[in-house]
Formats: structure tokens, sequence, C-alpha cells
């Protein structure tokens, strides 16, 4: 099945990258992630007229986008676990488990999805949850390989709760070309790694990687610093992005996927970016 798998890598990295937008977020229970995705049918529609390459959705909400006709909407992406290390406590238990644990991938076959993702997570003092994580990636990759579909790993480094409040990334480049590696080995086709605190290491991870690294972007930031690292991170070697927040909940997230568009595809710089976004 490995000609299906480069099939669906096809349609997900059109000219070889790509930008995905993540909005399947409500699988989180975090209720400040929801803000600007209350109208799921809008921001479909909205996202698909922006057309970014990917659009990261989950199983009951992938119907929005699948029904759309014409064959030149973006691929689907779709999350096929979830967890509660979302939120800012620390929860008594920690647990991350696929959303159909008895056929994982079939809502994605269903719904002619480009690509699955599933999450790795290393919290502190949390070796059970990353056991779990490691449960659902071994029993996800069989499936993946039987069916043709490229798997996408999360590999989250995140710090204790007690530091920031929940959620937030340890950019250690140690840390995260270890786990990164870690993805390597199970077998990712695709890896959505963090920022390296700083961009200039962030080549570690694509070499740990030996697949596509996609940057995962994290909590809202000033659009024009989120810019400037992202056109770092591509220089160091991503093939691309998937960011959530900092597009959905953005007053004009189509001028947001215009400026990344050409940072992912044309290599514009950060300051080149902006001058996009602020095209209208």
């Amino acid at each position: 099945m490995r000609h299906n798998r480069k099939v669906r890598m096809n349609r997900l990295f059109g000219g070889g990258r790509c930008l995905d937008v993540a909005i399947d977020h409500g699988v989180c229970n975090e209720t400040s992630f929801l803000n600007g995705l209350e109208d799921m049918p809008a921001v479909v529609k909205a996202l698909v007229d922006a057309a970014p390459d990917a659009i990261q959705m989950n199983y009951g909400q992938a119907d929005l986008l699948q029904e759309i006709s014409g064959k030149d909407k973006p691929a689907l992406v779709m999350r096929i676990d979830m967890g509660n290390p979302y939120n800012r406590i620390r929860h008594r238990d920690m647990w991350a488990v696929l959303q159909n644990e008895t056929e994982p991938l079939i809502g994605a076959l269903e719904m002619d999805a480009a690509c699955v993702v599933v999450n790795l997570f290393m919290l502190p003092d949390e070796p059970d949850l990353f056991r779990q994580c490691v449960g659902n990636i071994s029993r996800v990759r069989a499936d993946c390989d039987r069916y043709g579909m490229p798997l996408m790993i999360e590999p989250l480094v995140m710090q204790p709760v007690t530091e920031k409040g929940g959620y937030m990334v340890d950019g250690d480049a140690d840390k995260i070309v270890t786990l990164t590696r870690l993805a390597r080995e199970m077998g990712a086709d695709i890896v959505k790694a963090d920022p390296t605190s700083d961009p200039e290491d962030f080549h570690r991870v694509v070499e740990a990687a030996r697949c596509p690294v996609l940057v995962r972007g994290g909590g809202k930031e000033d659009l024009r610093a989120v810019f400037d690292k992202s056109a770092a991170l591509m220089r160091q070697g991503a093939m691309g992005m998937v960011y959530g927040r900092n597009i959905y909940q953005h007053a004009n997230p189509s001028a947001v996927v215009r400026g990344l568009m050409a940072i992912v595809h044309e290599d514009v710089s950060g300051e080149e970016a902006f001058a996009r976004y602020r095209q209208g």
C-alpha cells in the first residue's frame, strides 16, 4: 500500500510543501480554544476560499469540508486521537485515547482524508500519558501501512502546568530533537514539531525526523512575529506549518493564510509576508 500513501502525500504537499490550517480544537475540551470556531460551517467556507493546502479537522466536522464539490479544495488532515493535557489545570488522571478504539482509521478512510495525525505527549512526571500515546501510535501504525494512509505524529514536549498554566511548549531543542527521533523510529511519515526556542536550532529537528517536518503554531502571538519566526523556520528546512489559533482567532484569517502561503511556497521573508497580509 506504499503507492497509496504516496498518492495521499501528493495531495497534501502541493508543490512539495504544505500549509495545514488546524481547526480540530473542539476535542480539546478547552473553552479558550473555541473562540473563533463557534460557527464551523462559516469557518470552513472562509478557509476553503482562502485556499491553504490542507485543513485539519476531526471526524464529526469533516463533512463540512468534504461535502464541498470540486477538486481544488484543501486536502483533509484528520485528527484521530484526543486527550486532556490542554487545560490550565493538571488533572488527577492525564489521558490520551484514540477517538475510535476498535477501528481508528475508519473515519479517515470514509472521509477520504489525505493524512491522519496522532499526539505524542511528553509532560513532566506523566509517564503513563506518554505510554498511552506510544500505544496509540503503535495501534495506528499497522493500519496506516495496511491502507496506505500517511501518519503524522505530533511530538509535544510540554512545560509543567505550574510554570505558565496549561499546554505550554518547552522549546528546549535537545528535548524536541529526542522526541522527534522517537516519532521517526515509530514510523512517522510526517512530523508536526514544536519550534525550538532559537529558530536556528530547528535544522536539528529536521535532521532527526528524516521525513517532512511541519511546524506547530501553538498559542496566538503577534502576527508580525509569527511571520518572522515562520520564515526563519522554513530556512531551517521545515516543509510547512500547521497553524490554528494564529489563523482562526485573527480578525482576517484569509489574509493570514495569504501571508503564510507566500512564506511556505515562495520563500518570502516575514516582512514581505506581512506586506502580502496587509493587501486586504
